[in-house]
């Protein structure tokens, strides 16, 4: 089994990151292989509507000139998916939205790609407007017929400067419930 999770913070191992982390290390308890891909310094263009993923049908974007298809790949592949956004004005990152936004109709145009995939999201907060990252996140994953398990609490964390969510004992203990829970739910369904 094989679970990528995606980083959707234009900072490199930030707080994003350390929660990330913490799911993965109960999920790899789990022997689950996980690989993290940061799209800090990647560049992932918005979704031109174009609609030639619908034509060509061939697990790819259209567009080729940025990192897109290449990360998409990895998301094809896994069983399990881990999106995770700081919170920017109340909703993802525009890099994660990116992604979302051009996910959704690759997966859409061929046959649904993500359906019964083991999904969830992860979100970095200073202080508020995380539910609606949440939300958008989850929202693409139930759109793109994912399994979504819950954990102990909203997948959130506390923390602005980098490491600050290493403080947030919730925050850590609902990553770790959440990657034990993503573990269970994967291997049920894998």
């Amino acid at each position: 089994m094989r679970l990528v999770a995606i980083n959707g913070s234009a900072r490199k191992d930030g707080n994003t990151a350390i929660l990330i982390h913490t799911a993965l290390k109960e999920l790899e308890k789990e022997k689950i292989d996980t690989e993290l891909i940061q799209l800090a310094g990647k560049n992932i263009q918005g979704c031109k509507a174009c609609r030639r993923c619908f034509t060509n049908r061939n697990k790819r974007c259209s567009v080729e000139e940025d990192d897109f298809n290449s990360v998409f790949e990895k998301i094809a592949d896994a069983d399990g998916i881990i999106l995770g956004s700081p919170t920017y004005f109340a909703d993802v990152t525009a890099e994660m939205k990116a992604l979302i936004d051009r996910a959704g109709y690759v997966a859409r145009a061929n046959d649904h790609l993500l359906r019964r995939k083991v999904g969830a999201a992860v979100v970095a907060v200073r202080r508020a407007g995380a539910m609606h990252v949440f939300d958008t996140i989850n929202h693409f994953f139930l759109i793109s017929q994912m399994i979504v398990p819950g954990s102990s609490y909203w997948n959130i964390g506390i923390g602005r400067e980098i490491g600050d969510v290493e403080s947030d004992e919730e925050g850590l203990r609902t990553m770790r419930t959440l990657g034990q829970n993503m573990a269970w739910v994967m291997k049920k369904t894998g």
